[in-house]
């Protein structure tokens, strides 16, 4: 698998993140048959996704970045869904995410065997 795959994959278990953690407040305390299901799969198969991407990058480089662009995205729905505004600290710390997730891809030394 190269380099570029195992980074679709991540990218791909991070849209399902998305998914399953946007779709927990419709799910009313799992009261909610459809949005619990949505949940349940799409967190599901992005941990699949996840223990494969795991196989080749280190797990602190897979973990950052799947919790970090989580982290941004889902704080941009909020922004959008739920008119959850943050503050200026909050703007700032996204910031910093952004920057460290950045940072940990770019100075990654990861190789992939042949």
């Amino acid at each position: 698998m190269s380099l570029t795959q195992v980074y679709i994959l991540l990218a791909i278990s991070i849209i399902l993140e998305i998914t399953a953690t946007g779709s927990l407040k419709a799910t009313e305390g799992f009261t909610r048959w459809m949005p619990s299901l949505i949940s349940v799969v799409a967190i599901s198969g992005c941990m699949f996704l996840m223990s494969h991407v795991m196989k080749i990058l280190p797990v602190g480089i897979t973990y950052a970045t799947w919790s970090g662009v989580g982290i941004v995205s889902l704080t941009l729905i909020g922004i959008i869904k739920y008119k959850q505004v943050p503050n200026l600290a909050t703007i700032f710390g996204l910031v910093l995410i952004i920057v460290g997730v950045v940072i940990v891809n770019v100075m990654n030394d990861t190789k992939i065997d042949s």
